[in-house]
């Protein structure tokens, strides 16, 4: 089944509960019975972990600046393939993309190429009828973005209530309001680390899943949401890939508390390239799994869980043992980290010790050091591709790295919207790490090129 309903929730401005509205509305969903495909528009780690956990499905990034429009429509309507319905949540403003001027890395360009309808959170604290010219606003900005209804959030009383649904109701006819949220504190999602939190430090307790189901169903017309249809056009074709049956390779990804960023078409184009994908966890298991031709370490959290992953040397001897037999290791921001030879500065956790396969130290900063997009440009040839190959992705870090000695190869030149911020993408042997979270929809040579480097190791 290739559901036809779906849809994008999305708001006029950051911090209008987005999460909190999308995960209400997936927990209630899924407890009804119904298998929701959870989406997030742009390149965040964080919400998509808690999308899982309501729904038991993994969530998956759009975001054409990254992938391109073609590959945005591929993984949606791949992904949706299984579901009863497909709930996208959006990014930032409705509009608010990498420019003033274009809808690239917008939700709008995401509900445009998906072709799912708009359901608008909008915060009503403070506001009656003037919601009523916010969203006409909203409505008419963009012929190509359909907005079917608003979902008022942070309403004081039932009277206020009923006050925005008349508002709307006069003014924007053929605007569906699907309810009103009151205020309610008890359901925030909280913040810790960087003002962020993961699913898998912060798992959301059954009671406050129950809560967030229990609200959508009390103040929200989760029928008429259901209804709401997708007008994408027919899916497109994909092209399988040529595996010449050989056997898949085996590729040891880390996954656990320390280590959960990680796009999950990353992980499907990885197999559809040969690679048979096996989980480890740096902070519990002491070796590698067996039979293992390459090393994929995704981003996360490891200054948190600095003195478990010191004090488990077996697992990082293990990891330089496969590095110094020139094993293909792909490394990315925590997972990087992780090969360094350790990380101080954190409250959390200090004068840490790593992997120690690169020759620097990390230190957690008070500030943000980096976020953004970026794109790489191979410089030479390695383990990802081939000299002059480019991929984009995602930056963005607390920490910074000591000088990286000059002997330490840089296989990335990178740039920012054009702009070159230098060169980064450090190679030891067969081992290449970055600060930057790839998204390998945005090359998919590059997991190609992965696979075969990991199938000719020997």
């Amino acid at each position: 089944m290739n559901t036809t309903h779906g849809f994008l929730i999305a708001a006029p401005q950051s911090g209008s509960g987005k999460t909190t509205v999308s995960l209400a509305i997936m927990a209630a969903l899924t407890r009804r019975g119904l298998t929701v495909a959870p989406f997030k528009c742009g390149p965040d780690f964080i919400d998509p972990g808690y999308h899982r956990a309501v729904t038991g499905s993994p969530s998956i990034n759009l975001d054409n600046w990254m992938c391109g429009d073609d590959f945005v429509r591929e993984t949606f309507s791949l992904h949706r393939e299984k579901a009863s319905l497909a709930i996208i949540e959006g990014v930032m403003g409705l509009f608010d993309g990498i420019g003033s001027s274009s809808r690239n890395g917008s939700s709008a360009q995401i509900a445009a190429l998906t072709g799912t309808p708009v359901v608008l959170v909008v915060n009503a604290r403070g506001m009656a009828a003037s919601a009523a010219p916010l969203v006409a606003g909203f409505v008419g900005f963009d012929p190509e973005v359909r907005i079917a209804g608003v979902i008022f959030n942070n309403v004081g009383t039932a009277h206020h209530g009923a006050l925005l649904a008349e508002a709307l109701a006069t003014y924007c006819p053929g605007i569906v309001c699907f309810g009103s949220i009151p205020r309610d504190e008890s359901l925030a999602i909280p913040s810790r680390h960087l003002g962020l939190v993961t699913a898998e430090d912060n798992p959301l307790p059954d009671s406050f899943t129950t809560a967030l189901a229990d609200m959508a169903e009390q103040y929200l017309d989760l029928d008429g949401l259901s209804r709401l249809a997708i007008e994408m056009p027919s899916p497109l074709p994909r092209t399988e890939e040529n595996k010449a049956d050989q056997p898949p390779v085996r590729i040891a990804v880390a996954r656990d508390q320390a280590f959960c960023f990680i796009y999950e078409d990353n992980l499907r184009l990885l197999e559809e390239a040969g690679g048979e994908v096996v989980f480890f966890s740096p902070l519990s298991d002491s070796q590698l799994p067996p039979d293992i031709r390459g090393i994929y370490l995704p981003g996360g959290y490891p200054e948190l869980h600095g003195t478990r992953l010191s004090k488990n040397r077996t697992m990082g001897e293990s990891i330089r043992q496969a590095v110094d037999a020139g094993m293909p290791v792909y490394a990315e921001c925590g997972g990087f980290i992780y090969l360094t030879q350790g990380i101080g500065g954190s409250e959390q956790e200090s004068g840490q010790e790593f992997t120690g396969i690169f020759p620097v130290h990390c230190t957690m900063l008070p500030r943000r050091k980096a976020l953004g997009y970026r794109q790489v440009e191979l410089t030479e040839d390695g383990i990802t591709g081939s000299r002059g190959e480019t991929a984009r992705g995602h930056e963005f870090h607390y920490s910074e790295i000591s000088p990286m000695p000059d002997q330490i190869a840089r296989n990335y030149r990178v740039t920012r919207q054009g702009v070159c911020l230098g060169d980064e993408g450090y190679r030891l042997r067969n081992c290449l790490a970055s600060y930057i979270h790839l998204h390998f929809g945005s090359n998919r040579q590059f997991p190609r090129s992965f696979i075969a480097a990991c199938r000719n190791w020997f």
